[in-house]
């Protein structure tokens, strides 16, 4: 995860990524491409003309040195002339684009020699802005991150030796801003002592919502904490079988009823067979809902009201995006859910999610699903998000 993201920060800030980087081979030069290089680094968008026919000659002078060539191909030599001015041309572009610089180096050079100001810092902002959208980060909270680093960095004398620090501090802060630590779900779970703790998932189909209900109840079995699976999705088709067999390979309860039952009903008798069993945490699997469907809100609505659950968890796709984000902000509006689980964050190289979703619902994200294994469920920390960023 991150992988985009972290790319592009680490080469504004002079970092090298952690992965080893690819070795390219190395390429075999005549005498000729020699000259190729030279003549590129020299050219400075002068008389054209003038220095194709120097360049020409050179060529020429050269292949007349080699024995084994007997006749001069002009083609051969204009072919090559082009793509040398091309070549020389494609450097000057990207050296006069290097100058102009990005965000870091605009912000360094900047904050280096006066106060930064606000139409300094927004110049600046525009590279960063565009990286961040392009990594599925939502607006709102691209917003918040520009909101944090212009009150950190505009107006500020900063001595040259420490503006890079303060830069890369001020950028770490701006991203914890967007960001939500969760409480210890363990800790919350243990303190609750007389009652079974109860949790009920919510989410769209196809998000991994099921498989992140047997993640969940395997992390507790490590814990010591007993759990009972609960079938409350009614509607899809083998749901109650998919389940079943997280059940079966977990070695823990769960509580069914045929297809088509009431859910609200199910969830009320998985919550009596805890209490009468002692077994601490409930965890409630409901049907994968469009959440634009008003008449499965209400049934939403009426599992909370009978099950009266500890915890809401809405589980989305990182990979989707925005779209996850909107999906999450929906489900919010309606039912109130108290936290996140964002699943395949281990394939989602641009994260956009995990920097927006927290944001954009006021709600913390509690795991990452990062594979296809039980132990595959990883704590979220505003911590691990800085070292994915390469920014601890």
């Amino acid at each position: 995860m991150f992988d985009f993201l972290k790319k592009k920060i680490s080469a504004w800030i002079g970092k090298k990524p952690q992965e080893e980087e690819k070795k390219g081979k190395k390429a075999k030069t005549s005498k000729a491409s020699e000259k190729k290089t030279k003549k590129t680094k020299e050219f400075k968008r002068t008389d054209v003309t003038v220095i194709k026919e120097e360049i020409k000659d050179e060529l020429k002078d050269e292949i007349k040195k080699q024995p084994e060539t007997k006749t001069i191909n002009e083609k051969e030599i204009e072919a090559e002339v082009d793509e040398i001015i091309e070549d020389a041309e494609h450097t000057e572009v990207k050296e006069e684009k290097k100058e102009e610089g990005n965000f870091f180096t605009k912000l360094l050079k900047k904050i280096s020699s006066h106060k930064l100001t606000q139409e300094d810092f927004d110049d600046a902002f525009q590279d960063l802005e565009i990286t961040l959208l392009e990594n599925n980060v939502a607006l709102e909270a691209v917003d918040k991150i520009r909101d944090k680093l212009s009150s950190e960095l505009v107006g500020f004398e900063v001595k040259k030796a420490e503006a890079e620090l303060r830069i890369i501090q001020a950028l770490k802060d701006a991203i914890l801003s967007v960001l939500i630590e969760p409480p210890n779900l363990i800790q919350k779970i243990k303190e609750k002592k007389k009652d079974p703790f109860v949790i009920v998932f919510f989410g769209i189909n196809g998000t991994g919502k099921t498989t992140s209900i047997a993640k969940l109840s395997y992390l507790l079995q490590k814990q010591g904490i007993s759990s009972v699976l609960v079938a409350a999705d009614t509607f899809r088709a083998a749901s109650i079988e998919q389940l079943n067999t997280h059940a079966e390979r977990l070695k823990v309860p769960i509580v069914a009823h045929d297809y088509n039952a009431d859910p609200a009903a199910v969830a009320f008798d998985a919550i009596q067979y805890a209490k009468k069993h002692n077994i601490q945490v409930v965890l409630i699997d409901t049907a994968g809902r469009m959440y634009t469907k008003a008449n499965l809100i209400k049934e939403m609505e009426k599992i909370i009201r009978v099950s009266k659950p500890d915890l809401k968890i809405f589980v989305g796709e990182s990979i989707t995006g925005n779209d996850a984000v909107d999906q999450c902000k929906t489900f919010n509006e309606a039912i109130g859910i108290d936290g996140i689980i964002l699943s395949k964050a281990d394939v989602d190289e641009k994260a956009g999610t995990i920097l927006s979703v927290s944001h954009v619902t006021g709600r913390p994200i509690y795991f990452l699903g990062t594979g296809q294994n039980y132990e595959d469920l990883t704590p979220f920390t505003k911590k691990t998000v800085l070292k994915n960023l390469g920014l601890e």
